[in-house]
């Protein structure tokens, strides 16, 4: 909106030029975010504690949870309005990615906002049926995926992914119609894996705004024609405009970590996880950064795939488990590992596959 309204104005008011720099926007989109998200974060936990909107713990959890029974929840409300709101303030709204990305995190989040709804004020058990949840998210997938395969930005990358420590001008991945599906499984799946990984005080949050420094890094360097000959990847024209996206995302899930900390104040709830996992899925489509996505986000994909051991092991041994309890946090908590120190440990090997990912725009 500022980029709308002030930067026509500076053939007048040479200052405003500042409206044309990415970097400029970005900074300010995280420290917006960052400040909206503080200042929000009260009220918000007081509307939500004097209202029904409280955690129920499943039974089946560890037992040193059931103390957090009551803590308010659904503060993902929180999260996307400091996200959307900075967006929208500083970003080019005319950017199809942009649009593209908002799209996917607010329809997410209403998603989320209902089975949230359901769990805690309805006391529906299961919230929204799963199905119906999938429905959405596999529909929001096969959008994206259909928008970028049948009008593509750059025609040349119409159906193709980078391939990690390659070089994306020289060598791509093409999977010509499997890539509608490809897209839809991408976001699908990010947003339930960090829907899986939202167990403990300030470990999805913590490792959203890693992903999001990550994504904002790839978004820029991509964005930029120089930097992006010079790396050897491929120069996406819109891409740089997501940055602004990633610095909000960041200055969020920093001031919702201001709260969601041990022990934490408010849960984010579906109403967060949810649109989150979907928003840095659609990150990594639009980068062209799936397979590198699975490196950046290696922590949430580690998670789901603990679930899954965990049901076949018990299905095809009649009853018997795999790990103490899953998803996998949760087994280090049985061994004996101390709720913040689980949550730190997994913080660093979220930042170690930053550097990871980060490494193959060298290493190539």
């Amino acid at each position: 909106m500022l980029y709308h309204l002030l930067y026509p104005l500076s053939s007048e008011f040479s200052v405003l030029n500042v409206f044309r720099y990415i970097t400029f926007r970005s900074a300010y989109a995280a420290v917006t975010a960052l400040i909206f998200s503080l200042f929000l974060g009260p009220w918000v936990i007081e509307r939500l504690r004097k209202s029904s909107f409280r955690e129920s713990i499943r039974g089946e959890g560890p037992t040193s949870h059931r103390a957090k029974a009551g803590t308010p929840t659904m503060g993902g409300v929180m999260i996307l309005a400091a996200v959307v709101g900075s967006t929208l303030l500083w970003a080019d709204l005319t950017n199809r990615s942009i649009l593209l990305v908002l799209l996917v995190t607010v329809i997410l989040g209403a998603v989320g906002f209902l089975d949230d709804y359901l769990k805690n004020v309805r006391k529906m058990q299961k919230g929204l049926i799963a199905r119906y949840k999938l429905i959405a998210q596999v529909a929001l997938g096969l959008l994206v995926g259909c928008v970028l395969y049948y009008w593509p930005e750059i025609p040349a990358l119409r159906d193709a992914t980078t391939i990690p420590f390659f070089r994306s001008d020289t060598l791509l991945l093409r999977l010509s119609l499997l890539y509608v599906p490809f897209v839809t499984f991408v976001i699908t799946g990010s947003s339930n894996a960090v829907n899986l990984t939202d167990g403990l005080d300030g470990l999805a949050i913590g490792l959203v705004a890693i992903a999001a420094a990550g994504m904002g890094a790839f978004a820029y360097l991509s964005g930029h024609v120089t930097f992006a000959g010079y790396l050897g990847i491929n120069y996406i024209p819109s891409a740089g405009e997501l940055t602004v996206f990633c610095a909000a995302l960041l200055g969020a899930s920093l001031g919702f970590l201001y709260y969601n900390c041990h022990p934490a104040d408010v849960f984010m709830g579906d109403t967060g996880s949810l649109p989150l996992g979907g928003a840095l899925g659609v990150l990594a489509v639009l980068l062209k950064r799936e397979l590198i996505w699975a490196v950046l986000g290696g922590v949430f994909f580690v998670e789901t795939l603990s679930v899954i051991i965990q049901v076949s092991y018990f299905k095809r041994t009649g009853g018997k488990r795999f790990f103490r309890m899953a998803p996998i946090h949760h087994h280090f908590e049985q061994l004996g590992w101390a709720e913040n120190r689980v949550v730190v440990r997994f913080w660093l090997a979220g930042i170690l596959l930053l550097l990871v990912a980060l490494s193959t725009l060298k290493v190539q």
